[in-house]
């Protein structure tokens, strides 16, 4: 494919920052002086606007395919003029996106440096060749990275949450809102807020588990990691929660399906981490594939607009999710054309469409007098606003220098190691096998996910080089160079046909111990099909690895393939066995965890996994990583979450009714314990929670304090038990450490029969401990708000 002249010249001019391409004059418009207010120059510009214009600033179509590469010069594409000039477009979507579904490789996708001197050029064109000048937003998807060639691979999203440790994910989280400005981005779609209470639902990876707690303190982290809604600084994107509102429930775990949730549920559990991320400065939340009670998300004014903005006072944009406008009529079937599901998001809420396809029918709609400009001018001013507040009207362009150089550092790489190693399980240690003795001699390294490196990266990841990616056999040569490692992968995650079980066993029965790495993938191929959302088709034609992702929904949770074969072989040689799952959901772990000498789970452990789980292995890390899910034994008991409301429950006839481990849970390779409960009542409602913590093991390592709550007594049916606080907290052998929480109105309300948070007055039961069924300390406290207390 020849550049055109035109825009080649064009890439030469802006390559490093600038943009000199002749313009008409716009010194006389106030919107173009920097000296002016924000909103001053927003109902200046609004003023000057057509109506095609301002609908264009609402359209987000796909952006892969606005550039044109030819080796290492790239430049706007012949579609990108197009589009500017036919639709006016205010924001692209996933420009630098690389993956199966829009096919780009890593020849054929963009570096950081090649994706920043591409945002140049798109930013040149809008701003220099279009009547107005208005920038474009880039969005791009980061939940766990920025979702391109050459960036910083952290663990999904269920992997962060196992860390229990906010502060990490904060920090993480500037890493990749950096990563993304640096190459041009703005906005950045992520967290993923969806509380999992289905594992058979094909996204469980991308979210922080089942619990609104948890999920609200690493989702309100990593927004803040983001810039907090400070996009006047320079590496500050604007954060996408994902996706509103209860997407993580679908009926039979179907991806999109119905969700059965009453508002109460809503508000005392589905709400929490969205509500805590926009209090933390979010400026952008995505609408959900899913109905409610009858109403579409996308089109549900009620949680739209009533609540997110009206209650709570969300100031920023509502996006669709992936032409979820258009499953108004595809999908959900309430109207019959796209200008009314247009007509009926825009009236709901949503101020951007994602996909571009209905949004483009509103122009006629509003010439028709179907609904009023003004509905169009209220969410063109939403955007407009942002994109004046960011400084891309004076400034929107990128030094790709500063790219090369920073995305991908060595210490964001070092962040993606320390992410690793902080979500890694430890689940069983049988006679305290690990950590594993540094003179061992033999070692054998099995199993479809020993050595396989996208399937530890999880979904919503690009292409990345081999070298930056390291496999669990890259982490036990890194580890044991003296060591004799013999690698076999003994069979494929789903084919049957692939296996060599045979020569793991005999690898087996020559080594000192057997590491072996089963589970899941997400890692898409060329050969999977998509649909217009890029959801994966499920096919049991195409016998690849993935069986996770987006779209792969399941209907158990065993391991596939050969995988249990290979497991049972391996543990027969009488070698001592050490299991890893690296996976995106809790698999069916039950018989690794009777005779499996040791169990892990880490989870999609990103580009360092390898080495992350060779660190544990070995000892130079102690695991403190604690499921933020409850794992079940069948799918038969799913829904398994431990916050189920009262009554708790009785005993399958086949099975017991708990999880085989549940949330919270986590070992370590030290012990500790807890004494000395006190509580002191500062007021009716507020009460301080002290304990000591004492490591009374052999090794340096670190707890996760978590306290629940029980109410024992409430006018609305109440949980067996909430979490309400934990902390993540390194003792030395021998230590111990105060610990104190203070609780209050916030932990004790409820949402009661007329639908309003109260705090009523009566007993709660106060648990502190390392896991749900590990409480180690337990004590009453009343409310009663007749009596006086006093600091």
């Amino acid at each position: 494919m020849k550049l055109n002249i035109k825009r080649l010249i064009s890439f030469l001019v802006i390559g490093v920052m600038g943009c000199t391409v002749f313009a008409q004059s716009s010194a006389l418009l106030s919107y173009k002086n920097p000296s002016l207010p924000v909103e001053m120059r927003v109902q200046d510009l609004l003023s000057h606007m057509t109506i095609d214009e301002k609908i264009g600033q609402l359209l987000c179509p796909m952006g892969w395919e606005m550039y044109e590469k030819e080796g290492n010069k790239v430049t706007y594409s012949r579609k990108f003029e197009e589009l500017i000039q036919k639709q006016h477009a205010g924001m692209l979507w996933a420009v630098y996106r690389a993956d199966p579904w829009t096919r780009k490789t890593l020849e054929t996708g963009l570096n950081p440096v090649l994706a920043a001197k591409t945002s140049n050029a798109i930013q040149c064109y809008a701003m220099e060749n279009t009547r107005l000048g208005i920038p474009v937003f880039i969005a791009e998807e980061a939940p766990h990275g920025h979702m391109a060639i050459g960036t910083t691979v952290f663990p999904t999203g269920i992997g962060l949450a196992a860390t229990w440790n906010p502060s990490l994910v904060e920090y993480i989280a500037s890493v990749i809102s950096k990563e993304v400005r640096l190459q041009g981005g703005h906005i950045s779609y992520g967290p993923v807020l969806d509380l999992s209470r289905d594992p058979r639902w094909s996204r469980v990876e991308e979210g922080y588990g089942e619990d609104p707690v948890l999920s609200a303190r690493i989702g309100a982290s990593y927004v803040r990691g983001t810039g907090g809604g400070d996009i006047t600084k320079p590496y500050s994107t604007i954060a996408t929660l994902k996706h509103f509102i209860a997407y993580g429930v679908p009926e039979g775990g179907h991806n999109g399906n119905t969700a059965f949730v009453g508002e109460r549920e809503l508000r005392e559990n589905f709400f929490l981490p969205f509500k805590a991320a926009i209090d933390a400065g979010a400026l952008s939340v995505m609408t959900a594939y899913n109905s409610i009670d009858g109403i579409p998300c996308t089109a549900n004014k009620h949680i739209l607009t009533d609540i997110l903005r009206d209650e709570w006072g969300f100031k920023g944009f509502v996006v669709s999710d992936l032409v979820s406008i258009d499953g108004l009529k595809e999908n959900h079937r309430i109207v019959d054309n796209l200008q009314d599901a247009a007509i009926a998001a825009l009236s709901a809420g949503v101020d951007i469409d994602l996909g571009a396809n209905s949004f483009s029918e509103l122009v006629d709609a509003v010439r028709e007098g179907k609904i009023g400009e003004s509905a169009i001018d209220s969410a063109v001013y939403r955007v407009l606003k942002l994109k004046f507040e960011m400084g891309l009207f004076d400034n929107p362009y990128v030094d790709p220098a500063q790219a090369g150089e920073i995305v991908r550092s060595p210490q964001h790489i070092a962040a993606a190691h320390k992410a690793a190693q902080e979500s890694i399980v430890l689940l069983e240690n049988k006679g305290n096998i690990l950590p594993l003795k540094k003179n061992i001699k033999r070692i054998a390294v099995i199993g479809p996910n020993s050595d396989n490196s996208y399937n530890q990266l999880g979904d919503y990841t690009a292409p990345q080089e081999r070298s930056y990616i390291k496999t669990v056999l890259d982490g036990v040569k890194a580890k044991m160079p003296g060591a004799r490692i013999d690698y076999v992968k003994g069979c494929a995650i789903r084919d049957t046909t692939i296996t060599d079980i045979d020569k793991a066993v005999y690898a087996a029965k020559n080594a000192d111990v057997a590491i072996v790495v089963v589970g899941g993938s997400s890692a898409r191929d060329f050969k999977t099909k998509y649909i217009e959302t890029g959801a994966a088709v499920a096919s049991t034609e195409a016998i690849n690895d993935i069986e996770n992702g987006e779209g792969f929904d399941r209907s158990t949770l065993d391991l596939l393939g050969k995988q249990l074969d290979l497991l049972k072989a391996v543990k027969a040689t009488g070698t001592p066995v050490i299991v890893i799952y690296i996976q995106g959901r809790p698999l069916n772990m039950n018989w690794a965890a009777e005779n499996a000498d040791a169990l892990l789970t880490a989870w999609y452990p990103g580009q360092e996994g390898g080495l992350a789980i060779a660190d544990v292995l070995w000892g130079d890390y102690n695991p403190a990583g604690r499921l933020p899910v409850s794992v079940p034994r069948s799918v038969g008991q799913i829904p398994v979450y431990y916050n189920k409301k009262n009554p708790k429950g009785h005993e399958y006839i086949e099975i017991t009714s708990k999880p085989l481990y549940h949330f919270g849970y986590g070992l370590s390779y030290t012990r500790f314990e807890y004494t000395d409960l006190n509580i002191i009542q500062k007021y009716a409602d507020k009460f301080e929670v002290s304990f000591t913590l004492k490591n009374i093991g052999d090794y340096d390592g670190e707890e996760v304090v978590q306290l629940y709550l029980k109410d024992e007594y409430a006018s609305v049916v109440q949980p067996v038990m909430q979490l309400k606080k934990f902390e993540r907290i390194f003792l030395k052998k021998g230590n111990e450490k105060r610990i104190s929480f203070t609780i209050g109105k916030e932990d004790f309300s409820i949402i009661n029969k007329d639908m309003e948070k109260v705090v009523e007055p009566g007993e709660f039961t106060v648990m502190i401990g390392s896991a749900v069924d590990r409480i180690k300390l337990q004590d009453e406290i009343i409310i009663d708000y007749r009596q006086h207390y006093y600091q």
